[in-house]
């Protein structure tokens, strides 16, 4: 029956053709671009260190007691006039993205004397593999490569979080990183440094510190952690 002769005899409108929705989704693809592009902007533009909107220490705030520092891993002038600390989780995505903001901290504050940074480990209980990473870097630190293993395992984080056995996977970083990697592996199946790892998650506990990352500088936390904030807050402790 032809179209015309069939809304004659039942008065049906004609089918719908079905729409054409890719430029919907594309459009829709355009929006989620430019609110990625949008919120980092907002993470690396520094504001004035002046501004009104950067975080300040709390009233009445005590300073960070500095004999915890030990539990942690510094780098950096131990008479620097500020001191960086961040509280991290090897497996968590954040503190894999805020890796690169203080990777740019170590090169542009502490090599020329100004900052101190202190990184202390927070692994988190639904991680399974934090744990044992936070472990690689500190037994990578037992040959003098704590820090180019901090920065492998945040850069290829995405490789070993869901592996079941990282060992495997952390030895490699360490032999394509130069070190003995028996040695690297002893350290690893000893369990050598369970303990500072745990007085490290110990520290955060008594300052309350249950999220990564936590970052302070002095005793100032950002509220949003990323190079933007934090260098803006690091020019404003070293001015003041």
């Amino acid at each position: 029956m032809g179209e015309a002769k069939r809304r004659k005899e039942t008065g049906a409108p004609p089918p719908r053709k079905p729409k054409d929705r890719k430029p919907l989704y594309a459009g829709l693809g355009v929006v989620v671009l430019v609110l990625v592009a949008v919120a980092v902007f907002f993470l690396a533009a520094s504001p004035d260190p002046s501004s009104d909107e950067l975080p300040v220490a709390a009233p009445n705030a005590d300073p960070f007691p500095a004999q915890l520092d030990r539990y942690g891993i510094s780098v950096g002038d131990s008479d620097a006039p500020v001191v960086v600390r961040e509280f991290a989780d090897y497996e968590c995505p954040a503190c894999a993205r805020f890796a690169d903001a203080s990777e740019r901290l170590k090169e542009e504050y502490v090599e020329s004397g100004k900052v101190r940074f202190v990184y202390f480990d927070l692994p988190l209980q639904q991680h399974d593999n934090a744990v044992p990473a936070a472990h690689a870097a500190r037994c990578a630190g037992d040959q003098g490569a704590y820090w180019e293993m901090h920065d492998e395992l945040f850069d290829m984080q995405t490789e070993w979080s869901g592996s079941g056995n990282p060992a495997d996977t952390f030895s490699r970083y360490a032999n394509d990183l130069g070190l003995d990697e028996r040695r690297f592996r002893r350290c690893m199946d000893t369990d050598l440094h369970i303990d500072d790892i745990e007085e490290s998650r110990r520290v955060a506990m008594q300052l309350r510190v249950t999220s990564t990352p936590t970052v302070l500088v002095d005793n100032v936390r950002l509220t949003r952690p990323g190079w933007g904030q934090l260098s803006a807050v690091v020019e404003r402790e070293l001015n003041d």
